[in-house]
């Protein structure tokens, strides 16, 4: 039984490295933001995720 696991170009894998680590970088920034945002917030922290999970609730049931 004969594998290919040396079947990927050095071109590819840079480029699978270089998309790994661009989203990498996009969820990081993503976090400072939302970071930023929940700081603002303060003690309405518990309410935003009760408000988002209600959301939730009503979209599933279809009631949005």
């Amino acid at each position: 039984m004969r594998t290919n696991r040396g079947a990927l170009e050095v071109d590819d894998l840079l480029k699978l490295v270089l998309v790994l680590v661009l989203i990498w970088l996009v969820l990081e920034i993503i976090g400072e933001i939302l970071g930023l945002f929940t700081a603002l917030l303060g003690p309405f922290r518990p309410l935003l995720g009760l408000v988002v999970a209600a959301l939730i609730v009503l979209w599933l049931l279809d009631r949005i």
